[in-house]
């Protein structure tokens, strides 16, 4: 393919968020960058991603060093040059942040998340390192990476990005807050300038754009990969960036990113479903800070064609030989499309199921015994994922089977994080009644669930009984932490994140958080570790 070719081949008309389109604009053979027009000044600036990645035709015996990855030069020029200015964008990941600690906060009440949070082993603490927040550790930034990831992820309760790759973009929240914190002490110390709140915000909203473009198109679990491997990818340029990274880093450190592989999703799936699926997240950003220390610090060798390689590369090792496919440019469309998981702590496919079952607990909860069916119809990837049978082992199954996600609500009219515990699971009428559900694709929520204008994760539950009547059939398209259900859900949000610091901090640690989250502008402008240290205990 010529180097005209491949202009034309990533130059395309993109209309973000359904607007009007706008057209990339290039000038000259073979450009590597195309500048976007604002659409009604929402978004200034993206980076093209290849439409197509051509494999490495590199010969095998030669030592001759190519050129970068062009996806991997693409993160590097996104994460270093793209200027953000979406309100929207800085609005929704401010939200983000809060709902993020709030499940963090929620987190600690279980003492199976709370052993992950010290040091990896006893003693190896640092004063003045990065904080844990709702703790009195503090860490190398590594393992404050890991801590702090595990806090957000332990209760799947945080925001979700879903297309051909499931995931949850705040979870990198524990690679740039531990970053964050200790470059803010560390500055406060020695008389330098720290990262600010809307700094952090900024480096979150490229890290949820990384993670969730590539999402897009590209189907990890289609290889039996975990989706955690995208936050390290992105965590990992985000951390190096802000260590000081210039491009040249950046683009060593994702190559050893992609060097590592990815993952098996064993952990996340019957039979073996179990709890490293809630510190995986934080795995992957432990591993992320140390790739940007590495590169920025050690000054490590980077690997330019980790990807193309013949044989030896990610492609041909991990990804059947396909190189990765972009539906869109880098810019902000995931934080402003995230998805909140506000009122119930379950795994994201079955939000709208939860919510069907919940309207319909007052028409079945005096009738339990006399119920013959449950008929539950979801999208592809709730078939895929969460649609089990059998003994459940223990929360992190209970919390990915919809069959148990829709049976509790049915019964006591709620879904807690405390309704996944073996207590709750032992009452005889949650698997009486799983063992009468079925569960089955509906064509047209899978259609919905993949329109790129309308990313909806629909579900419907109807009851059947023995004497032949039923309820309705109870649909719903999209759950209150959905793009287009903000206005409902953010009031909802907020009393998730004011409750869950009352229920963790003393009341003058929660005071001093309401406060400091109640101005946005103050917010905004706040050093990062003053923010982060009202959370400390």
């Amino acid at each position: 393919m010529t180097n005209t070719a491949r202009m034309h081949d990533r130059i395309r008309n993109y209309s973000p968020l359904g607007g009007s389109p706008a057209i990339f604009v290039a000038a000259g053979a073979g450009v590597k960058r195309a500048v976007l027009l604002p659409v009604r000044g929402r978004i200034q600036c993206a980076i093209v991603l290849a439409a197509r990645t051509v494999m490495s035709a590199h010969d095998i015996r030669s030592a001759v060093r190519p050129d970068p990855d062009r996806p991997m030069v693409d993160i590097a020029d996104y994460v270093a040059d793209c200027r953000i200015e979406s309100k929207e964008a800085y609005d929704t990941a401010r939200y983000m942040l809060l709902d993020s600690l709030a499940t963090a906060m929620m987190a600690m009440r279980f003492p199976e998340c709370v052993k992950h949070l010290g040091p990896l082993v006893p003693g190896a603490t640092l004063p003045g390192g990065a904080r844990v927040p709702g703790t009195s550790h503090e860490l190398d930034p590594v393992q404050a990476a890991f801590a702090i990831g595990t806090q957000i992820r332990w209760l799947d309760f945080n925001d979700t990005w879903l297309a051909a790759e499931w995931g949850h973009p705040s979870d990198n929240l524990g690679a740039i807050l531990a970053v964050a914190d200790w470059l803010g002490r560390k500055a406060e110390r020695e008389g330098g300038q720290a990262l600010t709140v809307r700094d952090v915000l900024g480096y979150a909203i490229k890290a949820h754009e990384i993670q969730g473009c590539y999402a897009l198109k590209n189907s990890f679990n289609r290889v039996g990969q975990d989706h955690v491997i995208l936050v390290r990818l992105a965590s990992t340029a985000v951390a190096t960036h802000m260590l000081g990274g210039d491009k040249e880093r950046i683009i060593t450190a994702v190559s050893h990113s992609w060097i590592d592989n990815g993952a098996l999703r064993t952990y996340r799936h019957a039979p073996n479903t179990g709890p490293r699926k809630s510190w995986a997240a934080g795995d992957a950003c432990r591993r992320a800070v140390t790739h940007a220390i590495n590169a920025v610090y050690r000054g490590v060798v980077g690997y330019p064609s980790a990807l193309s390689a013949k044989t030896w590369g990610f492609y041909d090792v991990a990804f059947k030989g396909k190189p990765f496919e972009f539906e869109r440019p880098f810019g902000s469309y995931v934080m402003e499309n995230v998805l909140f998981k506000i009122s119930f702590p379950a795994e994201f496919h079955a939000q709208t199921a939860v919510e069907c079952a919940m309207q319909l607990h007052g028409a079945v909860v005096g009738k339990l015994d006399q119920i013959e069916k449950v008929v539950i119809e979801t999208q592809e990837a709730g078939c895929r994922i969460i649609d089990k049978t059998g003994p459940l082992a223990n929360y992190a199954d209970r919390d990915h089977c919809i069959q148990y996600m829709v049976a509790v609500p049915l019964i006591f009219g709620r879904l807690t994080a405390d309704d996944y515990n073996d207590d709750v699971a032992a009452d005889p009428r949650i698997d009486a009644l799983r063992d009468k559900m079925t569960v089955s694709e509906n064509l047209q929520f899978t259609r919905d669930y993949f329109d790129p204008d309308k990313r909806y994760i629909g579900n419907s539950v109807q009851v059947f009984f023995k004497d032949g009547s039923s309820t309705g059939k109870i649909s719903i398209d999209y759950p209150i932490g959905h793009r287009k259900r903000r206005v409902e859900g953010i009031p909802v949000l907020l009393k998730k994140f004011e409750a869950a610091m009352r229920g963790h901090l003393p009341v003058h640690k929660v005071t001093a958080v309401l406060e400091a989250t109640r101005d946005p502008a103050k917010l905004d402008a706040m050093p990062i570790q003053q923010f982060l240290g009202l959370f400390t205990l």
